[in-house]
């Protein structure tokens, strides 16, 4: 018999009548044919109530009496849903966390679950039950309550289908699926069929708040399909799963992070280990950091800028302010009116001057661009928090996200074309004896043969992105990577990309006339570098895997020049002459991560 975890979030369960919806939606899966475990959030709006009962007894509330009281809320849920269920005929047993045997790591308020042990939801499941399970919490060895922080109940729902076997993980919520951006911002979005694992990681870490991008870590690294259809409506919904929806649409998703905050550490010096230090005091207090960019060094100092959620940049900045000294920096600044803007897509890579038309968008708009990091599936860019929706209105137009490609797939045709033979008897075997969230690496490979190209002075106004990256695509240069700094004035700034190496003096030249047209300060190129690249699932939210490869590179005496992160990836730029070295040691320290 077939089995599906159904996850219903806060707004499904926010009154008698949603609740006993879903106690309705349960049974007629179950009356189907299935065996059902439901996984159910608080109801409406009662974390936020307790959050404000705690906020008026202590300013400072310790956090694992934090998580006592946040786990209540789904406490209540779950009984009054398997109430539900009893009264309309079926059988129900509610579980907390640490009754379906969730197992957590100590980290109160952001805990990883370690492992699930399945043999008490077996058997009520063969019972006959539903069994319907409290999101976001769990216990750990102590068996202390924790909880698992935003989007913990999703987390829960996938990570249960994963060591179940479920054929299908159900997320209803408040809107009919994914979108292309924000519909509450932009009503044009368009709702995707199906949508990557890659790409749907990606959009979550940037605010879309659908799913968050633990439970989209777990499907990724077990393979479980995620269903996100709506509470209130029959409409299909979206299919999370490995596979795009378009093979040639460039651009699949944008997504807007309101409430950022950029922090430029000034004046580092340009040595091997000053990045480690930074990074290692932001890591300890497990804070997830993006858009990092270190300006190529002048005058033996470089500057590194990066971004985290406003609400974490008091303590970004105590922990940066405690090392800063030993660092030997001149001098930190920060900004907290700022936002981020960007685009997502599986085909980005393959695809020329993707870059190039969004910051033409952007220019068209009036936005100016503060910082900008891309990777392979994603362009970033910093801007200033009232030119957000702009931008993002902008980005979304350019690429016609509006529009269903020519070539989209539904989850029918896709899983058509899959292959069969999953043998889910020995996944499930694997998930029971494995670290559940444990840093799952992918590969440590490099890149050779690369060139860096950086441009000094560069004006700090709206359209110069477009026009530089303009004009370097019509040269038919393909980039890999690229930086814009912050250089702590707000004036000019530093703009870092990289080319293959046999491309070196036509960039070079390209880079001459732009110089010239802007009139900007100076061209400095490098022939012999070469990118260090630790792929993975989820490793922005696996705080330490940048503070580890940095610590590996200092510890070797090498020195970073270039950087950029994802979900997916971390990128350094280094000199050639090191590859070799770079590449042992860190396979050496991830070794216990490598899959």
């Amino acid at each position: 018999m077939s089995l599906i975890v159904q996850k219903f979030g806060g707004t499904s369960v926010a009154d008698v009548e949603k609740i006993r919806a879903a106690a309705r939606n349960a049974i007629r899966a179950q009356q189907a044919g299935h065996r059902v475990v439901m996984v159910v959030s608080a109801m409406g709006k009662n974390t936020d109530g307790l959050l404000d009962l705690a906020g008026q007894i202590s300013e400072n509330p310790p956090a694992r009496e934090m998580d006592m009281l946040l786990s209540t809320g789904e406490q209540v849920s779950v009984a009054l849903v398997a109430m539900a269920i009893h009264d309309l005929g079926s059988k129900a047993i509610s579980l907390t966390g640490g009754q379906i045997g969730m197992k957590t790591d100590n980290s109160f308020s952001k805990a990883r679950i370690q492992s699930i042990s399945t043999e008490r939801i077996e058997r009520l499941l063969e019972g006959g039950n539903i069994v319907v399970a409290a999101g976001f919490q769990g216990i750990d060895d102590d068996l202390n309550i924790t909880t698992l922080g935003r989007g913990g109940s999703d987390t829960t729902a996938v990570a249960l289908a994963a060591v179940l076997g479920a054929d299908a993980c159900e997320i209803y919520t408040d809107v009919d699926g994914v979108y292309t951006t924000d519909p509450r911002l932009l009503p044009e979005a368009r709702r995707v069929e199906v949508i990557s694992y890659d790409e749907m990681l990606e959009l979550a870490s940037l605010g879309a708040g659908v799913m968050h991008n633990r439970s989209i870590e777990f499907a990724k690294k077990f393979g479980v399909p995620i269903h996100v259809r709506s509470s209130f409506s029959d409409t299909e919904g979206t299919m999370i799963v490995a596979e795009p929806e378009s093979r040639s649409q460039p651009v699949s998703g944008a997504a807007m992070t309101a409430n950022e905050a950029r922090i430029t550490v000034l004046g580092v010096p340009d040595v091997p280990g000053k990045i480690r230090k930074i990074f290692s005091a932001i890591g300890s207090r497990k804070i997830a950091v993006d858009m990092v960019v270190q300006n190529i060094g002048k005058e033996g100092r470089a500057d590194i800028s990066f971004t985290v959620p406003r609400s974490e940049l008091r303590s970004t900045l105590e922990a940066v302010e405690s090392v800063i000294d030993e660092v030997g920096a001149k001098g930190v600044t920060h900004d907290d009116e700022v936002s981020k803007v960007s685009v997502v897509g599986l085909n980005m890579a393959s695809q020329t001057n993707v870059a190039a038309k969004m910051f033409r968008a952007l220019a068209e708009a009036g936005v100016n661009i503060q910082m900008i990091t891309t990777s392979e599936i994603k362009i970033s860019t910093l801007v200033k928090k009232s030119d957000a929706s702009s931008a993002l209105r902008a980005v979304h137009r350019a690429f016609t996200l509006h529009s269903k490609p020519a070539d989209a797939k539904n989850w029918g045709q896709i899983k058509a074309e899959r292959d069969s033979g999953t043998d889910v008897d020995a996944l499930v075997s694997r998930l029971r004896d494995d670290a559940l969230e444990a840093l799952t690496l992918t590969g440590i490979s490099v890149t050779e043969n690369q060139a860096r190209i950086t441009i000094h002075g560069v004006p700090d106004t709206a359209g110069i992105a477009a026009d530089m990256f303009e004009t370097i695509g019509e040269a038919e240069i393909f980039i890999d990577m690229i930086v814009q700094g912050y250089d702590g004035q707000g004036k000019t700034t530093s703009v870092s990309f990289t080319v293959d190496a046999s491309e070196i003096e036509s960039a070079v030249g390209v880079a001459d006339s732009i110089l010239a047209k802007h009139s900007m300060g100076e061209v400095q190129s490098c022939g012999e570098i070469a990118k260090v690249t630790v792929s993975g699932i989820g490793l922005r939210s696996h705080t330490h895997v940048a503070t580890r490869l940095f610590e590996q590179l200092a510890g070797a005496e090498i020195n970073v020049e270039m950087i950029n992160t994802s979900e997916l990836q971390v990128n350094a730029v280094i000199q050639s002459k090191h590859l070799e070295v770079a590449t042992e040691r860190l396979k050496e320290a991830f070794s216990d991560a490598l899959r």
